[in-house]
């Protein structure tokens, strides 16, 4: 991200870059939060052998995280807009990465899953916050690349987390490797807590021109509890962002939770671990290109179309009808590297939904851009609920038919072909929640 001048044409005065620091910052938690999130599954053989536990146990430890962090999303999100994005990313970051370091201490089925829900319960809110910060720090304009930059990074950071816990794993146990992964947040939030300002007029970096620039962005800054939730829930383009969500979600999570038991299960892929972590990166490093390419494009589509609501339909659409299609060529395709070629595929196409769904929360939420992004998330993690858990069930009850998996995420996929023609991704809340 080159630092370049920007002219403020109201006031004449070269704008400051401080903003492009609160985009450094999120893309930073982001690669975290996947970093800290993602390490379990490839540690998760591992675990198995020395603790014992079943395909539908090692589904509800996967799940114990999504639940959790789906109940709290919304209170999260909330307290973003009502305290400000700083304390609550404060709290939240020091909290998982506690819950991080933890889940190497533990010794049975009960306290892992204690301590994957409280792991989940802190990282809740992480993404409706930094939404927050970047809806009262950037311009309308630079938003949604702004997003594709973090879900990309986000992805990467989520990909390479395989191969880097197997190096880590030649010189440390799993239950170490836990902690250390535990202490790069803390790393994080001090820096974090002592730059950033909830409103950027508090900023010492921030001059006349870059606030000029930010127009009425920094409005969104001050305390907003009282969340119109009548409007929310009487809104038909919120509750298609909130399926549509749930569906790009579900078969995401088998990339972060059962993927490399996938590629390593003689009924799935029967490679070596070391192999596994190596194909394991494909879907998240995929993902990471789509976020990017999709907030890349997203306003020469719009310019093309004549309306950023109409990029943002048609993207999603194409980007679920493909994640489906890419998915079934995925279970056809015998040979394991062009199998995970197309599951790489169908995540990349994944990502061209998750830039504008994260978009139409900022424009349509607002200054409630936190509590409905928290609303939204909160959809995507009871995927995460559903989807692990359901797959060990399937597992079990097929004796490891991966591929009745495989099939289940795909038509959840084409579900979500159905959701964004009838979406507004554009009006915002308090104008008219139902407009189209």
């Amino acid at each position: 991200m080159a630092t370049q001048t920007v002219r403020a044409q109201s006031t004449g005065v070269p704008a400051t870059n401080a903003r492009k620091w609160v985009i450094v910052f999120a893309i930073a938690l982001a690669i975290l939060a996947y970093i800290d999130r993602v390490c379990i599954s490839m540690a998760m053989p591992r675990m198995r052998a020395e603790l014992g536990f079943t395909p539908v146990e090692v589904g509800w430890i996967f799940a114990a995280f999504s639940i959790a962090y789906a109940v709290f999303e919304v209170p999260g999100g909330w307290l973003g807009d009502k305290m400000g994005p700083r304390k609550i990313l404060m709290r939240i970051v020091v909290w998982w990465s506690v819950f991080t370091a933890l889940t190497g201490a533990v010794t049975s089925y009960a306290q892992l899953l204690i301590v994957r829900a409280l792991f989940g319960a802190g990282e809740a809110g992480c993404f409706p916050n930094l939404t927050k910060a970047f809806t009262t720090w950037l311009p309308n304009h630079e938003r949604v690349r702004a997003q594709g930059f973090m879900w990309s990074f986000a992805r990467w950071g989520g990909a390479f987390t395989p191969p880097l816990v197997a190096l880590v794993f030649h010189f440390v146990s799993w239950r170490v490797s836990f902690v250390l992964f535990g202490m790069l947040g803390i790393l994080w939030a001090i820096p974090f807590y002592r730059w950033f300002r909830d409103n950027p007029a508090d900023h010492s970096g921030v001059n006349a021109g870059e606030l000029a620039l930010l127009g009425d962005s920094a409005a969104n800054a001050s305390g907003h509890g009282n969340v119109p939730w009548g409007k929310l829930v009487g809104s038909r383009s919120v509750w298609l962002l909130w399926v549509q969500y749930f569906c790009l979600s579900f078969p995401w999570y088998f990339f972060i939770t059962w993927l490399p038991t996938y590629l390593q299960d003689p009924r799935g892929r029967a490679l070596d671990e070391t192999t596994a972590a190596t194909y394991a990166i494909f879907p998240l490093l995929f993902g990471g290109v789509g976020s990017m390419f999709c907030g890349l494009i997203s306003a020469p589509v719009a310019r093309m179309l004549g309306s950023t609501g109409k990029a943002r339909r048609v993207l999603a659409t194409v980007g679920f009808a493909l994640a489906a299609a890419f998915l079934v060529l995925c279970i056809h395709t015998p040979n394991p590297l062009l199998a995970m070629i197309f599951m790489g595929m169908a995540s990349f196409s994944n990502d061209l939904v998750m830039p504008g769904a994260w978009g139409a929360c900022m424009d349509v939420g607002g200054k409630y851009a936190g509590s409905l992004s928290g609303s939204m998330n909160m959809m995507g993690n009871l995927a995460g609920f559903v989807a692990p858990p359901l797959g060990g069930y399937i597992l079990q009850s097929t004796n490891n038919d991966w591929n009745t998996f495989l099939y289940v995420m795909a038509g959840v996929y084409l579900v979500g072909t159905f959701c964004w023609p009838f979406i507004d991704p554009t009006t915002p809340l308090e104008a008219d929640a139902s407009a189209n």
